[in-house]
């Protein structure tokens, strides 16, 4: 009987720790927030663990081969009922399915546990199902022309109408082969009431411009995001549900160039302005003054690359100087704007009229589909000869005749001026200028050369000026002082004074180097010599004062002193060695 105990003992304790096991295993399990859904509509994975908070994320790539992964969650939240506790870890993963059809979810391995695969049915989407009002977040999509010309600017607006708070969200910008895409402005953001029910707006507008003719499709424009949805569990996630929208396909049927076009260059635009300034007809040239002339075509529709080249013909009686050409895109946030900008300068090169022939581009007008001509108008200018020249014969006989041409036919004449009004003189301006430039270079090379003047002047005065330290001035106060810096043994002083006593007899002594080439008396160039090795070497210093004052009893023998042709720019590194 105590054996059977024991077993029974045993046994007993084996089924309780059975049983807490299978408590405090972790238990998984996977569903899906709907079973059957279109293309282009997303669907939500979920996975929790219970009893396991330490769980590694599973690995949701073995997803990617049928679905587009859009990112995942993850939350924990802990419960207590009658003192048990208990805690889950879920997951939420957005999927979007690549391809219609019955789409499997296998298995997912989450701590030593399986959780249950699971089937989609995804259908292929209707036309027309891009979204209407009514819907918590829809596409509208609108494009005009259908039917452009090749590259006409094409506008494309697209509308995000939500009714839901968005967390995040993406918008595909449209893109397709052969098709210039460029952004127009910035995004609108305002509310609208739409069946009903308010949503609010986000608008963004495009400038197609095809490059080829035919059919160009337009692939699909959608939007993915997270939205919060109080009504849903996953809205207390940091980012909320995932929802999208798809707007319909767009097929572009491009026309070729028409035939009325003419050959030059292809311009589809809503409108052409070519402009010229910077000449005025009524006023005088003279022959070698520069004019500017300035040339501006702005085209609306279109952007500078498409714009010709501005340039102007040759002209008889004026050189032509053309400058650098400017462009520029802007856009109004409906229209694109692409300009382009040169300057010319006309110099004339005789006297008597000049004309300049008229610029003309030709055009297709989109908004009637019709060729048109932008212009500006050709124009004479009356040159006359450059100042203190006498105008030739052929000069005043051909002015004489423009006159005449003038008196004859007033109206003509009044015509031709008005009509080249937009032109501004630039003739008197440049001579102005010119003065002025010539004025300024004179009153620099004067500045110039008074201060070379001023330079050399100063140079002189210092080299021959006496040191503010010099205590003597004139031979008897110089001898006084240095006799009396002898007998007192001071060095130092004993210099300043032989030079200044010396600088009174031959005012070229700059230094005692000097003075030891300038004496000549070998007995004062010796002294000078112990001197300066007494003040800067390690000369001997015993009775140099005796013999400084003996040497120099009756001042510096200066009798053959010459002035240097020229000094060096600078004193020597060691005046005093020899």
């Amino acid at each position: 009987m105590k054996i059977g105990f024991k077993y029974f003992a045993l046994l007993s304790a084996l089924a309780s720790l059975w049983i807490c096991a299978g408590a405090d295993a972790a238990e998984v399990r996977a569903w899906l927030d709907r079973n059957s859904m279109q293309m282009g509509e997303t669907v939500t994975l979920n996975v929790e663990v219970t009893g396991d908070n330490g769980a590694a994320k599973p690995d949701f790539g073995t997803l990617a081969q049928d679905f587009n992964l859009l990112g995942s969650q993850s939350s924990t939240s802990m419960n207590i009922v009658n003192g048990q506790a208990s805690s889950k870890l879920l997951w939420a993963i957005g999927l979007e399915p690549k391809h219609a059809g019955t789409l499997m979810i296998p298995a997912l391995d989450i701590a030593g546990q399986h959780t249950q695969p699971l089937t989609l049915n995804v259908q292929a989407a209707i036309a027309g199902t891009g979204g209407k009002a009514g819907d918590d977040v829809y596409l509208d999509v609108s494009v005009e022309p259908r039917a452009p010309y090749v590259q006409q600017q094409v506008h494309l607006t697209v509308k995000l109408y939500f009714a839901l708070n968005l967390t995040d969200g993406s918008l595909d910008d449209p893109q397709a082969d052969g098709l210039v895409v460029k952004k127009l402005g910035q995004d609108a953001n305002y509310a609208a009431d739409v069946g009903g029910r308010r949503y609010r707006v986000l608008e963004r507008r495009y400038a197609l411009l095809p490059e080829k003719s035919g059919a160009i499709a337009l692939p699909v424009i959608a939007f993915r995001g997270h939205a919060v949805d109080p009504s849903d569990v996953n809205s207390f996630f940091s980012r909320g549900r995932s929802i999208a929208a798809r707007a319909d396909a767009i097929t572009l049927d491009v026309r070729p160039r028409p035939a009325a076009s003419g050959n030059d260059a292809w311009l589809p635009a809503h409108s052409v302005t070519l402009s010229a300034d910077g000449i005025d007809a009524t006023k005088t040239a003279r022959v070698g003054e520069p004019l500017t002339l300035n040339l501006h075509l702005k085209a609306q529709g279109l952007g500078f690359e498409q714009l010709p080249e501005l340039a102007l013909p040759k002209i008889d009686g004026a050189d032509v100087y053309p400058d650098k050409t400017t462009t520029q895109n802007r856009d109004d946030g409906e229209w694109l704007y692409g300009e382009r900008e040169r300057k010319f300068a006309l110099v004339p090169n005789r006297a008597g009229p000049l004309s300049l022939p008229a610029i003309s581009i030709g055009w297709w007008d989109t908004a009637h589909d019709r060729a048109e001509t932008a212009e500006v108008p050709a124009l004479t200018l009356n040159v006359e000869s450059a100042a203190g020249v006498a105008a030739g014969p052929d000069a005043s006989n051909a002015a004489n005749a423009a006159n005449v041409a003038s008196r004859q036919n007033p109206v003509a004449s009044a015509a031709a001026v008005g009509a080249t009004s937009v032109f501004a003189d630039q003739g008197a301006e440049a001579n102005l200028w010119r003065r002025l430039a010539f004025f300024a270079l004179a009153l620099w090379a004067l500045t110039l050369t008074a201060w070379i003047v001023w330079l050399v002047r100063q140079r002189r005065r210092t080299q021959v000026e006496i040191p503010a330290h010099a205590v003597a001035d004139t031979a008897a106060t110089a001898r006084t002082a240095f006799r009396a810096a002898c007998t007192n043994k001071d060095l130092p002083a004993a210099a300043r004074t032989l030079l200044a006593w010396a600088r009174s007899i031959d005012s070229q002594v700059r230094n005692l180097g000097d003075l030891s080439r300038r004496v000549s008396d070998k007995t004062q160039v010796t002294a000078i010599t112990e001197l300066d090795r007494a003040l800067y070497g390690a000369g001997k210093v015993d009775g140099l004062g005796a013999r400084l004052a003996a040497a120099f009893r009756n001042g510096p023998d200066l009798s053959q002193s010459v002035a240097p042709t020229s000094l060096p720019p600078l004193p020597p590194l060691y005046p005093f060695r020899t």
